[in-house]
């Protein structure tokens, strides 16, 4: 199965949630933190525009990416999360 988002939306596999503090400390699930990078999966072809013109996505496949942390929604496939979230909602680019 695969997923081809549409419009602007983007399909994100999060990176992991750190184990273990700066410090060395090993954090409980329970402690850890939702992690707010992702790599991009896949995406749509662009929003398009009121005139019928679409816009060029600006990230591309493999980007890693900063997003808020409540941002798009949770999809299972192939038993690994992932989000979809709207190019918009994407805070920038780790290069």
């Amino acid at each position: 199965m695969s997923v081809k988002p549409l419009e602007d939306r983007v399909l994100v596999r999060p990176l992991e949630a750190e184990e273990k503090t700066a410090s060395g400390i090993y954090l409980p699930e329970s402690a850890k933190e939702k992690p707010m990078q992702g790599t991009v999966v896949a995406m749509g072809p662009g929003k398009m525009l009121d005139n019928g013109e679409r816009v060029e996505p600006s990230i591309k496949n493999g980007d890693t990416v900063v997003y808020s942390k409540y941002a798009g929604t949770e999809v299972e496939i192939k038993n690994e999360t992932h989000l979809i979230i709207r190019e918009s909602e994407l805070l920038g680019i780790i290069e």
